[in-house]
């Protein structure tokens, strides 16, 4: 492409995209320009509109429109994981690169669809998994797969929070929501990317408290376990009803490494790395993790370079959460047959940007908030 920047419009203006997304252009400005944004609700067009000087204001219903305008190159998605699809194909359709959150979606033809039309259409297509460019994970990873700790053979993880916000989406079962697709994807994909490879066994329960009003349609909690090949087990437990915990534990035959808020972007990480009872401790300022993922992508379309995370990555996500759904439903060790992957996240990717200026959310309250 003739052009340095590649520009994007931002479809959905939730929590995610109001705090985190947008604010990230600036640290990716030396080859990304946010130029349109996409939404249902005018207040959000107008006041967003204002703050970020983009006059490019479109609703949902006019969303063809943008994608024919000339004024776009990609569009990064932020709306309900349910709409991931729709949104991801149309842009493809129109020639249009695609970078959408994670979930990818929340069934495996949806991911396949989304693959195939962007093959079909010649565009780029990845899943924001924005830890895959966070250097503490990715020096957890090269840690991991260095043999300092020995041969790696468990993982463990909780992710957990209180989701206060009772009408949030994520309690909305027709909206893609529940901890799983939330939380337990960053588990689940931290695991494959630890050991760098594909489990093939999962066991799953998911719980919720009767009690509780807030958990009528999805679970609250679920507690996982995937078999990997060599003896090799991870663990994890969610929740939406506990304190609040995001970590890991990697535990090899020499040693071990934790990582602390492992999956957190408002928070400095700790990692620290045990070998013959000597810690060994980093420390990783908070750090802004959308724009890296934002100027990779773009990187990616100007130098016709198959990202990574690629869709295959978020495919193969949706293929383990779906046997975690059949397992915690049967109550039985389901197998998956899953072809590794030949694209690994590696240190090459980490970038360190500032921690951009977060703003109030209009209309979109984080689920921590009442």
């Amino acid at each position: 492409m003739a052009q340095k920047k590649i520009r994007y419009a931002v479809v959905g203006l939730g929590n995610i995209a109001q705090v985190a997304v947008l604010p990230a252009f600036k640290n990716a400005k030396k080859n990304s320009e946010l130029v349109a944004l996409v939404s249902g609700d005018d207040e959000k067009l107008q006041t967003l509109g204002k703050e970020y000087g983009i006059t490019n204001l479109y609703n949902y219903r006019d969303y063809d429109k943008c994608l024919q305008s000339g004024l776009i190159d990609a569009v990064y998605i932020c709306t309900p994981n349910v709409h991931h699809r729709a949104f991801a194909e149309e842009a493809a359709a129109h020639g249009i690169h695609v970078l959408t959150e994670k979930p990818m979606a929340v069934t495996v033809p949806d991911c396949m669809g989304m693959i195939r039309a962007a093959e079909e259409n010649d565009v780029k297509l990845m899943v924001a998994y924005r830890l895959h460019f966070d250097p503490a994970n990715l020096a957890a990873i090269k840690t991991a797969q260095s043999g300092k700790i020995g041969d790696v053979r468990i993982f463990n993880s909780t992710f957990t929070f209180q989701i206060t916000d009772q009408d949030n989406i994520r309690l909305k079962y027709d909206m893609g929501g529940g901890p799983l697709f939330d939380i337990g994807i960053y588990c689940i994909n931290a695991a494959r990317y630890i050991f760098q490879d594909e489990p093939v066994e999962v066991m799953a329960m998911a719980l919720s408290n009767p009690r509780d009003p807030r958990f009528t349609e999805v679970e609250e909690m679920a507690s996982v376990t995937l078999r990997y090949r060599g003896a090799r087990i991870a663990n994890f437990v969610i929740s939406y009803g506990t304190d609040a915990s995001a970590s890991y534990c990697v535990i090899g035959t020499k040693g071990c490494l934790d990582l602390e808020s492992a999956y957190e972007y408002t928070e400095e990480m700790t990692l620290t790395t045990t070998i013959k009872d000597k810690d060994t401790v980093r420390t990783f300022k908070k750090h802004d993790q959308f724009g890296p993922e934002i100027e990779y992508f773009s990187n990616c379309i100007l130098k016709n370079i198959t990202p990574e995370p690629s869709g295959i990555e978020g495919l193969n996500d949706i293929k383990i959460l779906e046997a975690i759904f059949e397992s915690a439903r049967t109550k039985r060790m389901v197998k998956l047959d899953i072809a590794r992957r030949d694209q690994q996240p590696s240190m090459s990717q980490a970038r360190r940007m500032p921690a951009p200026r977060r703003t109030e959310a209009i209309n979109a309250p984080s689920p921590h908030e009442t």
